[in-house]
């Protein structure tokens, strides 16, 4: 199964915060990104977080369209995040959503990890083309 490997900018943060009551703050926030290495091209993503009492601990769920390449191959795909966080440790992995992909991209699946590394942020995505 190939990896794709490499990093992402987080060009815009667009958070709009719609539920303050106790126990948890809950925020949908709009992101657009451009990816660097074995993905190359931009994606927006739209997810809602939770953050708890302690902001350490905290969750998010989304979807995100990438647009571009990977390993060369053109066309787009839809990602599914599910994500976590208690203390230190966290838990940030994405899932394409299957039949989304379009191009030279049509039959992708597969499955990956995200690494917020204080502000810079990596991935995986193990993937196979049919």
């Amino acid at each position: 199964m190939p990896r794709a490997e490499g990093t992402f900018d987080i060009e815009s943060w667009e958070p709009q915060t719609y539920d303050e009551r106790e126990g948890a703050t809950l925020t949908r926030v709009h992101i657009t990104k451009a990816f660097h290495g074995d993905l190359e091209g931009t994606s927006t993503t739209d997810i809602v977080t939770a953050v708890g009492r302690v902001e350490t601990s905290a969750a998010y769920a989304g979807f995100e369209r990438f647009t571009g390449s990977v390993h060369g191959r053109k066309g787009t795909f839809v990602l599914h995040h599910n994500a976590t966080s208690e203390g230190g440790d966290r838990s940030l992995s994405w899932t394409i959503l299957p039949d989304s992909g379009t191009g030279e991209l049509q039959g992708i699946t597969g499955t990956g990890n995200i690494v917020n590394d204080d502000g810079a942020h990596s991935y995986t995505l193990d993937y196979e083309l049919s």
